[in-house]
C-alpha cells in the first residue's frame, strides 16, 4: 500500500521551503524524483499520471514544486526563473539530500524523471551528485541546456522524444553525443512535445518503468 504525504524541503538561502508530494510503499524498489518543465509544477496532470503508473509498479515518487510560491508568481509574469537551470538544479539537489536523510527513503536507489527544462536541471544535478543519482529519464527534454555538464553524467540516461517534436529531437541527438554514460533514445511516433495525443503518454510510461526498474534494481544487487 502506498502512503502519500506533503513534505517541505528547506531552501536556506531563501529562508523558505519548496513543497512536494511523497508517495512511498513498504515494498518500494526505488524512488523517482520528478523535475517538471517550464511553467509547470507538481500538479502537472502528465507528471501526476506518470507518477501513479510508477507507484503501481512499486516505484516510490516525489513530485516537487521547484519554485517557491513567491517565485512562481514572479515567473508567471516575467518567465525569469523557468529557464534558470542553475537554480532548478540546486532545488533538485536539495530535494535529493532531503531524500537521502529521510528515514523512509534514504536507502532507496534514486532516479530523476525530467520534462522539458526540468530534464536539463536533472542532468546538471546528476552530474554533480554521481553517487546518489542512479538513473535518469528525460521526457521531451532540453538536454542542450545542460551541455557542459553532460560529459560528467554517470547515470544511465533514457531520452524519450515525440516523433513530431522535430526540433527537440535534433537537440536531443546532439546532446547525446556529449554524454559518455549509458544512453538510449526512444522516439514515440506521432507524438508532439507534450505527448498529448491519445495513448502517447503511455508510450512514455512503459519504457520509463522498464528503465528505472532495470537500473535501480542493479544498485540493490
Amino acid at each position: 500500500m502506498m502512503e502519500k504525504k506533503e513534505i517541505l524541503i528547506p531552501i536556506p538561502e531563501r529562508k523558505t521551503a519548496i513543497k512536494g508530494d511523497l508517495t512511498v510503499s513498504s515494498d518500494a524498489k526505488g524512488i523517482v524524483l520528478f523535475a517538471h518543465g517550464s511553467g509547470s509544477g507538481r500538479f502537472s496532470p502528465r507528471n501526476q499520471y506518470v507518477a501513479k503508473m510508477f507507484n503501481q509498479k512499486a516505484i516510490a515518487t516525489l513530485l516537487i514544486d521547484l519554485l517557491t510560491e513567491e517565485e512562481e508568481k514572479i515567473d508567471a509574469l516575467t518567465g525569469e526563473y523557468r529557464f534558470d537551470i542553475d537554480l532548478l538544479s540546486r532545488r533538485l539537489m536539495a530535494a535529493t539530500r532531503w531524500l537521502k536523510q529521510n528515514a523512509t527513503t534514504r536507502k532507496l536507489p534514486l532516479g530523476y524523471f525530467g520534462a522539458s527544462t526540468g530534464a536539463a536541471a536533472a542532468l546538471v544535478a546528476a552530474a554533480q551528485l554521481p553517487d546518489d543519482v542512479k538513473a535518469v529519464v528525460s521526457r521531451g527534454g532540453r538536454p542542450d541546456l545542460a551541455m557542459e555538464y553532460l560529459p560528467r553524467v554517470r547515470a544511465p540516461t533514457l531520452f524519450i522524444v515525440g516523433g513530431k517534436d522535430t526540433q527537440v529531437l535534433e537537440l536531443n541527438r546532439k546532446a547525446m553525443e556529449k554524454l559518455t554514460a549509458e544512453k538510449r533514445l526512444e522516439i514515440v511516433p506521432g507524438a508532439s512535445h507534450l505527448f498529448e495525443e491519445p495513448g502517447k503518454l503511455d508510450e512514455v510510461v512503459r519504457p520509463s518503468i522498464d528503465w528505472f526498474v532495470a537500473k535501480l534494481s542493479q544498485v540493490t544487487k
